[in-house]
C-alpha cells in the first residue's frame, strides 16, 4: 500500500494498524491449526503423555497445513502482481 500521501503521524499509524491486523491474523491462522490438528490426532486421553501415532500425525497435519498456506500466499502474491500490471497499463492508457 502507497501511504506516501500521508503525513508522518497518520502513516505510522496506518502502518500500525496493518501490523496489528497481521498479528491478529497470524494469531487466527496459528490457533486454527491447533484445533484442527489436536481435533484430528489427538484422541486417546487415557495417558499423559503424546503417543508417537498422535506424533506423526500432528507433524503431518502442520506440515500440510503449512504447505498449503504456502502455496496459497505464492497465488495470491502472483494474482496481485497480475493486478498491479494491469492497474498501471489502464493508468497508462488513461494518460494517453
Amino acid at each position: 500500500m502507497d501511504f506516501s500521501n500521508l503525513n508522518d503521524y497518520d502513516r505510522k499509524q496506518m502502518e500500525r494498524l496493518i501490523e496489528e491486523k497481521q498479528m491478529r491474523d497470524f494469531m487466527r491462522m496459528y490457533s486454527n491449526l491447533v484445533d484442527r490438528c489436536f481435533d484430528n490426532c489427538v484422541n486417546d486421553f487415557s495417558t499423559k503423555t503424546v503417543t508417537s501415532k498422535e506424533n506423526t500425525c500432528v507433524n503431518r497435519c502442520v506440515e500440510k497445513f503449512m504447505k498449503l498456506s504456502e502455496r496459497a500466499s505464492a497465488r495470491f502474491a502472483e494474482q496481485n502482481a497480475q493486478l498491479n500490471q494491469e492497474m498501471q497499463q489502464q493508468q497508462q492508457q488513461q494518460r494517453k
